[in-house]
């Protein structure tokens, strides 16, 4: 899946009548209501505030809503917006300001659903991956040439806790994870190894 890099706003003109597409990254329904709620007040003037939203790891809760638009004209070309793009975590307001010019069904269609793709292509996106959680323990004399070690191979170090021994958290991409241990056998000859524990959902460069 994909999450948009950062959230923003991006406006468009279509016969006249202006769109604006706020977009933003969200953790669950009620943030999405939030969102919608927010635009909502600051556009309480616009002939529309119509909507679209995605949620989950696997974007298993998505709604959308036409706010007066024609059935079917605004909420759902925004949403396949979305589908198309893989997005999730996100949800997409378009205030329209009417023009005086009616564009027709098939026109509508067309404004919202170009609205959400133009603003998400000024935002970006980002892929988000599962990784593993791997938590290597070293004694504190081996720490810093392990710290070395893992940032000369790119490996993403979360955290580092030193008490009794240093302790680092790596993030892995899961399937990575055997490539990994096999790694460490070979900068430790075998003395530190890794312990698995709860996965991690990390946003990563496109």
């Amino acid at each position: 899946m994909r999450v948009i890099a950062n959230g923003g706003t991006h406006e468009i003109e279509l016969q006249r009548s202006r769109f604006l597409c706020h977009l933003g990254r969200i953790d669950g329904e009620d943030a999405a209501v939030a969102f919608i709620a927010a635009v909502r007040r600051e556009h309480r003037s616009a002939n529309h505030n119509c909507s679209a939203f995605r949620i989950g790891s696997h974007a298993e809760s998505q709604r959308s809503s036409d706010d007066g638009e024609p059935a079917g004209t605004a909420g759902v070309p925004m949403l396949e917006v979305l589908v198309r793009r893989e997005l999730t975590d996100i949800v997409a307001v378009v205030t329209r300001y009417f023009g005086g010019v009616k564009l027709g069904a098939g026109g509508l269609v067309r404004a919202y659903g170009s609205a959400v793709a133009a603003a998400v292509d000024t935002v970006g996106t980002v892929r988000r991956l599962r990784f593993a959680s791997l938590r290597v323990g070293v004694g504190h004399a081996d720490a810093g040439r392990l710290r070395n070690a893992l940032h000369a191979a790119g490996h993403r170090i979360a955290t580092v806790d030193y008490a009794r021994e240093a302790t680092f958290t790596v993030h892995v991409p899961q399937s990575g994870t055997a490539a990994f241990r096999e790694w460490l056998a070979g900068q430790t000859a075998g003395a530190a190894v890794a312990v698995e524990g709860e996965p991690v959902d990390l946003d990563v460069p496109d």
